[in-house]
């Protein structure tokens, strides 16, 4: 792909917008990919009807390798279809905004078209993601169950899955981002125009 073709395809900063088949394609792989994992490693927190989980780690994940618009969409809907199949209905609008929120900041800062390996700004991003996800559950807790709640589920469950996830993401990417990023050229082509082309 060309640079002129490339600058006229709908994109922001840089990442292409999920008009194509590849884009919409990790978008359903890793929104799945957040649901199965948020599902099946659950652990329920009756004060709060809620449940620590390690969805998040892959909501990062999502961010730190595709940028904002992949980890965003696919944070969101994923983590919102576990709270549904689990029962949790009652979080799920929140988990759409609060985990599409923090998968966009994710990828947002980290700015993987710029990075091919680990860097400072990989820890900022989680950093941020889990601020946006602790901060976001904890003011939805407040007008849904009262503040006493929402406080137990801010330290009980809150802090631990954001430490956790951000974890075990900067753990992943440390190790395979750039791998990734060297074997798959193709993939990421049409994830986001690289800099090299429009600069």
């Amino acid at each position: 792909m060309n640079s002129q073709k490339l600058s006229r395809n709908p994109n922001f900063l840089g990442y292409l917008l999920p008009f194509n088949s590849l884009s919409l394609s990790m978008i359903g792989i890793f929104g799945a990919f957040t649901c199965v994992v948020t599902m099946v490693i659950a652990f329920p927190i009756p004060a709060t009807n809620g449940f620590i989980n390690i969805g998040d780690a892959v909501v990062m994940i999502t961010g730190l390798m595709f940028g904002p618009i992949i980890g965003g969409i696919a944070g969101g809907i994923g983590s919102s279809l576990a709270d549904l199949f689990l029962g949790y209905a009652i979080y799920a609008p929140a988990t759409l905004v609060i985990k599409g929120l923090e998968g966009f900041f994710v990828g947002l800062i980290a700015n993987p078209k710029k990075n091919h390996k680990w860097n400072y700004r990989d820890f900022i991003a989680v950093i941020v993601g889990g601020f946006i996800m602790i901060i976001g559950y904890f003011l939805y807790e407040v007008m849904i169950f009262g503040l006493p709640s929402a406080i137990y589920e801010f330290i009980l469950n809150s802090i631990i899955q954001f430490g956790l996830g951000s974890v075990i993401a900067l753990i992943f990417i440390f190790a395979a981002r750039k791998n990734i990023k060297t074997s798959l050229p193709q993939v990421f082509d049409k994830i986001y125009i690289s800099p090299e082309l429009i600069e």
